[in-house]
């Protein structure tokens, strides 16, 4: 795995987390590295210090040993000598031993009790001369600095004072439990700091959030006060502003969308009332008109003795039976009788039968409506979408068989139309405005159905339409 992979990864679960865990790892993690590295720094400097401190009071008692000896060393007055060195051992408690020597080595004093450690004094010879000299010494108990001094600049002997880290140790134990109590109350500081200051950033933003999920489920009357004069403030301001034009724009489109479905119901009701009135027309009227001139011409072709004239009345009568004949199918295109005295299952039974017959196209139907009859203006908009389906097929599909299931499930009427045409490009079709699929479209929209187009090219195309049934109308 490479850096770039890492960086990504950590980013991934970084961007991952919560604001509310951000701003606690953030304060936290600050926090404790600053105080981990102030205890650190601080502890180093005093430890320092405090180790300045021993050596200087160990070469301090030693130097006031040395002075202090040098008369008794001169008059050779060993006891005062061994009581000035156990006073002053019991004087300051991290002396560990105090002794002195001759300018040959030999041991005039001791504060070692009943004999001396022939190791401290053949390894740690001090030269008699002018100058002081510290060693270390790593002991069981601890670090012990011994000072050596010289008395009267060496000619009387050398005073050596070894000083213990005891008390260095115990002050560096105190500070350090004091640093991480500090530690301690300064990352519950930040911890109660942390939570406050979480709250007080994500309070709003969450406000924003449940807004936001309200907006988009179409609830426009949301609004977010202000919490504060900062960006946040600002966004919400934003938010409030932005609801607001939603919910004005959104109220132009509810009154559009109304108005739209007013005027295609009235369109849709005046143009099949006018079909309605038109092939009431077309049957009461012009095909009893038609009828009257046919039994006209058929009692003159009766009475003509002329047979020139005899046949040019059975052709006449032959294009009136044919124009008859157009005028009864116009009328069943425009508004089918069966619709209205018989039912939809009638009406599209004896509709797909004779454009099955007139297209040559093997059609398989299944209508499965229960006993009731359906709301008329539901009846009416199922046979035109079918009627519209089939018309596109036999203009534009190319099909062989053409399968129709129209089926009432609980409240919803679903009508399948499939076919092995062609096809088309569904997306370029929709593009282009088809207009049989937009009718379609606005004919199931306007009752509150739906529409779904399956399709590709060369594999047919399966139209499904799914319809709410209102309360049905017994016959």
């Amino acid at each position: 795995m490479n850096v770039k992979d890492v960086i990504h990864r950590f980013w991934t679960y970084a961007g991952g987390a919560s604001i509310r865990t951000k701003i606690f790892g953030i304060v936290l993690g600050s926090t404790l590295l600053l105080s981990i590295g102030f205890a650190w720094q601080f502890r180093a400097v005093q430890v320092k210090e405090l180790e300045h401190k021993t050596k200087d009071q160990g070469i301090s008692i030693a130097r006031d040993v040395a002075a202090r000896a040098t008369d008794l060393i001169l008059i050779n007055d060993l006891y005062a000598l061994h009581q000035l060195l156990s006073e002053t051992q019991a004087n300051y408690h991290d002396i560990r031993y105090i002794f002195i020597t001759n300018p040959d080595g030999e041991v005039l004093a001791h504060t070692f009790g009943d004999g001396f450690p022939k190791d401290l004094n053949s390894a740690n010879q001090v030269r008699p001369d002018t100058f002081q000299h510290t060693e270390i010494f790593h002991t069981d108990e601890g670090i012990v600095w011994d000072v050596a001094v010289p008395v009267f600049d060496g000619q009387a002997g050398v005073a050596r004072v070894g000083i213990s880290d005891a008390s260095l140790r115990q002050t560096i134990g105190r500070l350090t439990t004091q640093l991480f109590l500090t530690i301690l109350g300064v990352l519950v500081g930040s911890l109660l700091a942390a939570t406050f200051l979480t709250w007080l950033l994500t309070r709003p933003i969450l406000r924003l959030v449940a807004a936001t999920e309200a907006v988009s489920r179409g609830d426009f009357s949301q609004r977010v006060p202000r919490w504060a004069n900062d960006e946040i403030g600002s966004l919400a301001v934003a938010f409030n502003q932005m609801s607001e034009e939603l919910g004005r724009t959104e109220s132009f489109r509810r009154e559009q969308s109304r108005l739209r479905r007013q005027l295609l119901e009235g369109v849709i009701s005046a143009q099949e009332e006018e079909r309605r009135r038109i092939a009431r027309e077309l049957h009461d009227s012009t095909t009893q008109s038609l009828t009257s001139v046919m039994v006209g011409l058929h009692t003159l072709e009766v009475v003509c003795d002329k047979p020139e004239l005899h046949t040019q009345l059975t052709g006449i009568r032959q294009v009136v039976s044919q124009t008859l004949d157009e005028v009864h199918a116009l009328a069943w295109q425009l508004r089918p009788s069966a619709l209205d005295d018989l039912g939809l299952e009638a009406a599209l039974e004896s509709f797909v039968q004779e454009w099955a017959d007139q297209n040559s196209i093997a059609t398989d139907m299944v209508i499965n409506l229960g006993e009731q009859r359906l709301p008329e203006s539901l009846e009416t908009a199922i046979y035109r979408i079918v009627q519209e389906a089939l018309t596109n097929v036999s203009r534009h599909a190319q099909a062989s068989s053409v399968s129709l299931l129209i089926s009432q499930r609980g409240g919803e009427i679903t009508t399948i139309i499939e076919d092995d045409g062609r096809g088309f490009d569904l997306a370029r079709a929709m593009k282009n405005g088809r207009l049989g699929l937009l009718g379609i479209q606005e004919r199931a929209e306007l009752l509150g159905g739906s529409v779904k187009i399956e399709s590709r090219p060369q594999e047919g195309v399966s139209l499904y339409v799914y319809l709410p049934v209102s309360s049905p109308v017994e016959i």
